[in-house]
């Protein structure tokens, strides 16, 4: 087995992992560093999902990076833009060279006598395996499992004679064309599967067992685009990000402060769109605003679709498959010749790497989060994990600068380690994600670190509070603990 050794050690070369990538280059140019990814491919789930019209939920001057303008009209942006402009960050960051694809993090062990991470790593074509050493791991693998999605199990669906797909699978070549296609789930992506495929599919109907906040808004900035002709482009992307993030968390705080005024406006609007479809019962839900994330519907497609009678949506319950479609517990059914099951993901640590300490497996739900990117008693360990009500590049972005901030202050004081270590005052009663009720994320919370009772232990999921915490808190604040030894 080859050893090698680096400085800082990235798992994956997705919007985080790119992102870090750029950030140690610009920060600590001195340091060693490679990112590892598991597959051919750049972008992570970018590059993962082929399902039609993919898109990003999030404006492009939030999910973009801070230090890279995002110079393209459209600022909610389809799949391929978003690659485009990873493979251009890629390029004028020089990370080429440090991207080494098809390696497989299998596990990472911090070993306390070192005071270093030993890391399997194996190259998938050749079967080759590899020992690495570094000072720091990080984390940037993503939140979920990429070999395979959600998929729970549907009564009869051997009897289905069409094809059943999950969006994560999604086969190139397949024919939806003059087809009636029945999309299971409501979430983001079945919001955009339905009205792309609905230009070409005889119907597409969407079958809920519950109803999604959906929220439509255009898919550019007319601010952005105004600006622009007069003022220069990074000048540009820095306010219209910087307004957008303003408006994001005040608009979060504002619907959480007033949760039945905020839905009842919501669901006004979408009334709006659709005067003559039963709002009440297929777009009403039952929870409050932002307890789930909500789908952005740009430029109304979703609701157009539904117009022009391409597209409905059934709220029911699945009674059976049977072999031309779905029957519901109603007793009414669905014809099919294609069913997307479109149920959500499986969330994951650390992209599957086992995590151990001189040794010993890290169970991470018995670990708490250190302002939501480091876990307590995990040393020189830094995890990505982005926000569930904004776009994930913010938090990916202050993770990074982290890091950086972390290694310049180690290197100034010759210290060999940093460790989160909770202190006794601090209460494990807060999930990881509190006050969040989607199903990928309560089927998983077990997987996941605790959060405490007041800072810096505590995922507030908030940008502001986590910029001035992440630029300007105390790196020696008695709760991350400093080692020379």
């Amino acid at each position: 087995m080859k050893q090698n050794y680096l400085d800082v050690i990235v798992v994956g070369a997705g919007i985080s992992g790119i992102g870090a990538g750029a950030h140690l280059n610009s920060k600590c140019p001195d340091k060693t560093y490679a990112i590892f990814e598991g597959r051919e491919n750049f972008g992570g789930t970018w590059d993962l999902f082929k399902y039609p019209g993919i898109r990003s939920d999030s404006d492009m001057h939030t999910l973009g990076f801070s230090f890279k303008p995002w110079n393209h009209k459209k600022s909610i942006a389809t799949g391929p833009l978003i690659m485009d402009y990873l493979e251009e960050t890629i390029d004028e960051y020089g990370l080429n060279e440090k991207i080494k694809y098809n390696h497989h993090v299998e596990a990472a062990n911090w070993n306390e006598v070192e005071g270093l991470w030993e890391v399997s790593i194996t190259e998938k074509k050749s079967s080759e395996k590899f020992l690495y050493k570094s000072k720091y791991l990080y984390m940037c693998a993503g939140y979920y499992r990429y070999s395979s999605g959600y998929e729970p199990e549907f009564k009869g669906s051997e009897n289905f004679s069409g094809q059943i797909i999950h969006p994560q699978k999604w086969p190139e070549s397949l024919d939806y064309s003059g087809k009636n296609v029945v999309v299971i789930g409501s979430g983001a992506t079945a919001a955009t599967i339905v009205p792309e495929i609905a230009k070409e599919a005889n119907l597409v109907t969407m079958l809920q067992r519950s109803p999604t906040y959906f929220v439509s808004r255009p898919d550019e900035d007319s601010i952005a685009l105004f600006l622009k002709k007069f003022l220069p482009k990074s000048f540009v992307y820095a306010l219209i990000r910087l307004k957008n993030v303003y408006i994001q968390q005040s608009l979060f705080k504002r619907v959480r402060a007033f949760p039945e005024r905020s839905k009842k406006f919501l669901i006004d609007q979408v009334k709006k769109e659709l005067p003559d479809f039963d709002v009440d019962k297929h777009f009403t839900p039952s929870y409050n605003p932002w307890e789930q994330r909500m789908c952005l519907i740009p430029n109304s497609d979703f609701f157009n679709a539904i117009k022009d009678k391409s597209a409905t949506v059934v709220t029911d319950h699945i009674e059976a498959f049977e072999e031309n479609g779905i029957k519901l517990k109603s007793g009414d059914f669905l014809e099919a010749d294609i069913i997307v099951t479109a149920t959500g993901l499986v969330l994951q640590n650390f992209g599957g790497v086992n995590i151990s300490v001189n040794n010993n497996p890290v169970n991470v739900s018995e670990t708490m989060t250190y302002k939501s990117l480091m876990y307590s008693d995990i040393p020189n360990f830094v995890n990505s994990f982005g926000y569930i009500n904004a776009s994930w590049t913010l938090k990916a972005d202050l993770t990074s600068s982290y890091l950086c901030r972390l290694i310049k202050h180690m290197d100034k004081n010759d210290y060999l380690s940093a460790c989160p270590r909770k202190p006794l005052d601090v209460d494990e009663t807060y999930d990881w994600l509190t006050d969040f009720s989607s199903g990928y994320i309560q089927r998983s919370l077990d997987l996941h670190p605790r959060q405490g009772s007041k800072k810096p232990w505590v995922n507030y999921q908030d940008y502001i509070k986590d910029w001035i915490d992440v630029k300007f808190s105390k790196l020696e604040d008695g709760n991350l603990i400093f080692s020379k030894d």
